[in-house]
């Protein structure tokens, strides 16, 4: 077996790492061509709703979809979620004694992170893949040629409403998330582990703040914007028939949970940088 020679061996390698820089670049076009393509339908979609005729009748339709048939799972995960969070932190703080703030950790870790995260994720993969299924159907089934050949603009009447629902309801959900999670949290931490009922809510007022309630309302209305953009483009642009569908359907989804994780931490980082700005004192918290 003849031996590879330095210069043979250095252009293989060479050639390998400009095969893959080439393979990243085009998986990084193609990410940033399909982000423009979502947005610049996101917000054409957006804009369209305040056009004429109104879709309102629409609108409430979607959003009691998107938000009332959600509220028992919705309610049913965050008040298991409350109570495992507390377990999990009870029995940490009681390893050096300081049960008694095991209340306003929950509170700031429902509220800011966990509540807007939790409930995107949910309403991701329950309303927006009922969106992007039922797009994608009336697609392969040229429903949509047939709104767009008697004058109806398509995307102001199907996509439209189901964005700015979905965008509404999101904080309404997740303060219902919230409040149940800590109604799960005070159910364990007082009525089960005997834990002083005065010093969970004192400590919770005490370090609970509005800003911290609305940080969580304001990452919801971003992920309903988010989910429902994705899920609507990935069925309004289906191809393929029945089986288009289904790969619609799921790639919306997951990509929706995907941006949902990934944002969530651009977000925190953006809102600690804006009240860091508008409150230097750090009063926050």
């Amino acid at each position: 077996m003849k031996a590879m020679t330095y210069g043979e061996l250095r252009g293989k390698v060479n050639h390998a790492i400009d095969g893959a820089a080439v393979f990243a670049w085009k998986r990084l076009e193609g990410v940033i061509l399909a982000t423009g393509e979502v947005m610049t339908f996101a917000i054409y979609s957006v804009r369209a709703f305040f056009a004429r005729p109104r879709r309102f009748d629409e609108l409430l339709n979607h959003m009691e979809f998107i938000g009332n048939k959600s509220v028992f799972i919705i309610a049913l995960s965050g008040l298991f979620t409350g109570a495992a969070l507390s377990y999990q932190i009870y029995l940490g703080f009681k390893l050096v004694n300081a049960t008694s703030l095991v209340g306003p950790t929950v509170a700031l870790g429902i509220t800011r992170e966990l509540g807007p995260v939790l409930t995107g994720l949910i309403v991701a993969a329950r309303a927006g893949g009922a969106m992007a299924a039922r797009l994608g159907t009336m697609r392969v089934s040229e429903q949509i040629d047939a709104l767009e050949v008697m004058g109806v603009e398509p995307r102001q009447y199907l996509v439209s409403p189901r964005i700015v629902a979905s965008v509404l309801t999101m904080p309404l959900l997740t303060g219902i998330f919230d409040f149940v999670a800590m109604f799960g949290s005070w159910l364990l931490c007082v009525q089960v582990l005997e834990m002083d009922e005065a010093a969970f809510f004192d400590r919770t007022q005490l370090w609970l703040q509005p800003s911290h309630i609305n940080e969580g309302l304001f990452k919801a209305a971003v992920f309903g914007l988010f989910f429902s953009a994705v899920c609507t483009h990935r069925g309004f642009t289906t191809k393929g028939g029945a089986a288009g569908v289904g790969n619609s359907t799921n790639r919306g989804v997951v990509l929706s949970m995907v941006l949902i994780i990934v944002s969530d931490f651009f977000l925190t980082s953006l809102i600690n940088f804006f009240y860091a700005v508008t409150d230097p004192t750090g009063g926050r918290g």
